[in-house]
Order: C-alpha cells, then structure tokens, then sequence
C-alpha cells in the first residue's frame, strides 16, 4: 500500500438516494465517538437500495486480545459476522446483493486508509469485489463532516482504488 487514497475532485461523484445517505449519516452521529459499520444491498452493481446497520465488535476485540487488535472502537472497526452474513443471505433470497460497505472515520477525513485497502484487498473479503466502499468523516463534536466513495480498479499490475465524491440522488 502506498497510502490512504483520497477523492479525486475531477471524477464524477457517486449518487445515493438522500434517504440512504441520510440513514448512513445517522449511523454515525449515533455511533460517535466510536465507528459505525454496515452494508447497503440492491438489486445489482451499483444499485443502492437499502441501508442495514451492523455491529461494530473492535471494542470487544480490543478488550480480549490488544495485542492482536491495536485499534479500538474509535479508530477501527470489525463488522459482526452474524449481521452481515443475515444481510446477505436475506439479500440473496431476493436476489439482491451487498453493493455498498460503509463505515465512518471519527475525527478524521472522508479517505480509504491502507487499513481499509488492506480489508478489501484480503483474500477472505466476504463481500462482492465490486461493492463500493464508502466511508463518512466525523467531526469532535459528532458532526458528519464529509463523505466520499471508493472502488477497485483492476490494473494490469494488480488493483487499487479511485475515490469519488459522494453525493445525495433527489428524485
């Protein structure tokens, strides 16, 4: 990794219905001081229909093994395996799927960090590789600040990431 990626201002943004924006924006401020985590499913690439909460388990995670998880609540996130695997299957049994996984970052900017990068690019990436990821700046005072995109780009040396702004789709 060679760094967080940032939003490139020249690439068209990522639309999202309001209302899911919105909902992914209460998620955080509810969330702060700690990281809130989810998935947003539809009925294809690109497709974002629904937004379903998850457990943030760092904090637990932290508590049982520091060592092995550094981070906690506040400057990382570990979805529960049991909500999102319950998101997919019932996303699945539409056939529907996850196109989104979003998390926020607590005082800190709209970026992918080379932990997030390392999450996506791990070979047990229990999500489709062409979800985007999304990822909402919170201010100290539990104000969201910013939110941006990102995606897998497939390169002939391998894959990265672009970022995008992330905008709300008005009817």
């Amino acid at each position: 990794m060679s760094g967080r990626i940032e939003v490139n201002p020249s690439l068209p943004a990522v639309k999202m219905p309001a209302r899911l924006l919105n909902e992914m924006m209460g998620h955080a401020r509810e969330a702060h001081p700690a990281e809130c985590c989810g998935l947003v499913v539809g009925s294809g690439p690109g497709r974002f229909e629904e937004v379903h909460r998850c457990r943030n388990e760092q904090a637990r995670l932290h508590r049982e093994d520091p060592q092995h998880y550094p981070r906690d609540e506040h400057r990382g996130f570990h979805m529960n395996e049991g909500d999102y695997l319950r998101v997919q299957c019932e996303a699945e049994d539409r056939g529907w799927q996850v196109t989104g996984i979003y998390h926020s970052h607590t005082e800190g900017g709209a970026y992918f960090s080379e932990l997030d990068q390392e999450y996506a690019n791990q070979p047990a990436f229990p999500f489709p590789r062409n979800a985007f990821h999304f990822v909402l700046s919170v201010s100290p005072d539990g104000a969201v600040t910013g939110a941006a995109a990102f995606r897998t780009l497939r390169t002939l040396d391998g894959a990265g990431f672009e970022g995008r702004r992330l905008e709300p789709q008005t009817p």
